[in-house]
């Protein structure tokens, strides 16, 4: 690699806020906070709103919607039209 034009590429600890499953790897991402591994060694921390902890794909937990009650919402919203 040329120097001088790539960035830092170090490793860090992202971490799922919502579950609170974490997992180190490398990475240009950069945080002020940081934490201390299980090595012993300190890295900087990234908070993750989703990760494959808590995303509901992986999980099996996907929201089933309700589309009968988003018609019905829409209906009274705005109105039932006529058929044509």
């Amino acid at each position: 690699m040329k120097s001088g034009i790539h960035p830092d590429y170090h490793p860090v600890v992202f971490k799922d806020s919502s579950t609170g499953d974490a997992f180190l790897t490398r990475s240009t991402a950069t945080s002020d906070r940081t934490i201390e591994w299980t090595d012993g060694h300190t890295y900087p921390l990234v908070q993750v709103d989703i990760s494959s902890w808590s995303h509901p794909f992986w999980t099996g937990n996907q929201r089933v919607l309700d589309t009968a009650g988003q018609v019905e919402k829409f209906h009274r919203r705005y109105g039932k039209r006529g058929s044509k």
